[in-house]
């Protein structure tokens, strides 16, 4: 078993603009290579810019003559051409699923994607034991329509909610898939869209099932070279999409079991990792931003806590809270200002819960926790005990905040989703109810 250096393995073909160069170069470079991104070059520092970053300014009115160096673009992360594919684990948190790989001097060497590092991981050495059904509770929430949605409200939909693909399904089976890709042809051809969306859909889709496993699963990106996998379950109806980074992100418990196996061969592998094994175990279970468990670990402690429940015949309860109006903050003030927000709201919960509490930030605005031994009376004066707290902030730039709660009770029946869709369904209630407040399951 030997782990390739990155310079090996990296893309040397790397489309590149000027940061100097406009906007219009950008989406130039892009549809005569039919890319989705570009790499923004100033100096040695290196930027992305996305056909979603494009539509973007479109919305906005921003003309195409602007200079790239004059927009918000999002910086990518550099490694060096030596270094081995290991040292990529501590970017796959990262939203940008590019690594600019550089030589000694810093100069641009090559690109580095996802689909790199999946091509080169052996699936023989991966848990054939983990099937995708296990994961998926786990999968970010994903955009899936009806074949009627017009294009152009989907491309609205994904500029805003940064959707780098749309599931088209028909009683809840996929029949056709809209991707930033074809988004890109579809600017080159000019064709209008004001249609529905089954008119230019890529289909059939070739999707996989939930009972398959991770080597099957990779081994289906590399033969068909996709960058997701669409999982239905034995009906054909779609359970959920995972891609490749949350694959890679699975590997790597195994990678430190064969790092123990293969003791010579990979030895100074090891002496590396030794020193590295903190910060791998911290990027593997926490949220880069707020320093929050991630849904991975989160899903590992709720394993853990229901089953305590469960010998100790105690109470569980489960909180789902969400930023009022988030979209607008960052709108209005920039994602810097959004970031501090997110940071402020972490803090909030980490000062106001008790030290048995598990909490975790879901994705974007939302934050889940978990009340050991809590009742849903406890949970619910908690989660209005929060909510006040929240609101009582004073953020620079933003100001004041809300958060909408959905609280449920732990059954001693539940598997993680259950649980998390009933207190999803008691957030939406709040959040129809007029926001910042909190609703319990026992409402809806």
């Amino acid at each position: 078993m030997k782990f390739p250096i990155i310079g090996d393995i990296a893309s040397k073909t790397v489309i590149t603009v000027n940061i100097n160069e406009s906007a219009a170069k950008a989406i130039e470079q892009m549809l005569k290579h039919e890319h989705r991104h570009v790499v923004v070059e100033d100096k040695n520092e290196y930027f992305i810019i996305s056909v979603i970053d494009i539509l973007n300014l479109q919305e906005k009115k921003i003309t195409l003559d602007t200079p790239l160096s004059s927009l918000k673009l999002r910086k990518v992360s550099v490694i060096n051409k030596h270094k081995n594919v290991l040292d990529t684990l501590e970017f796959l948190s990262d939203n940008v699923e590019y690594i600019c790989v550089t030589n000694d001097d810093e100069t641009l060497y090559g690109l580095l994607t996802h689909t790199d590092i999946t091509s080169n991981i052996d699936p023989d050495t991966l848990m054939e034991n983990y099937r995708l059904q296990d994961f998926l509770k786990l999968g970010r929430r994903m955009k899936w329509v009806s074949k009627d949605e017009k294009i152009s409200d989907l491309i609205a939909d994904m500029v805003d909610s940064a959707y780098d693909n749309v599931i088209v399904v028909d009683n809840l089976k996929p029949i056709g898939i809209l991707t930033t890709k074809d988004v890109m042809k579809l600017i080159k051809a000019q064709v209008d869209f004001n249609v529905a969306v089954e008119v230019h859909m890529s289909k059939p889709v070739d999707s996989i099932s939930k009972s398959s496993s991770i080597k099957e699963a990779l081994n289906f990106l590399k033969s068909k070279h996709y960058k997701r996998v669409v999982v239905v379950d034995d009906d054909g109806k779609l359970v959920g999409i995972i891609s490749q980074k949350e694959l890679i992100s699975l590997t790597y418990s195994k990678w430190a079991v064969l790092m123990k196996e293969y003791q010579e061969e990979l030895s100074e592998i090891n002496v590396m990792l030794e020193d590295k094994n903190r910060e791998y175990e911290t990027i593997a279970s926490t949220d880069s931003l707020t320093g929050l468990y991630n849904r991975y670990k989160f899903s590992e402690l709720y394993l853990s806590s229901l089953l305590a429940m469960k010998q100790r015949h105690n109470e569980m309860s489960l909180i789902i809270l969400d930023i009022d109006l988030f979209k607008k903050v960052n709108d209005t003030y920039g994602h810097n200002a959004g970031d501090k927000v997110l940071v402020q709201v972490s803090h909030a919960l980490l000062k106001t819960l008790r030290n048995i509490d598990i909490v975790c930030r879901w994705g974007g605005e939302e934050f889940v926790v978990l009340l050991p031994t809590a009742s849903l009376e406890n949970a619910y004066s908690l989660a209005q005990k929060i909510r006040t707290h929240i609101e009582e902030l004073e953020i620079d730039i933003v100001g004041h905040i809300t958060a909408s709660f959905g609280v449920a009770q732990v059954l001693e029946s539940d598997d993680m989703q259950s649980v998390i869709d009933r207190a999803d369904k008691a957030l939406y209630l709040a959040k129809a109810s007029g926001r910042n407040c909190v609703k319990t399951c026992s409402e809806i």
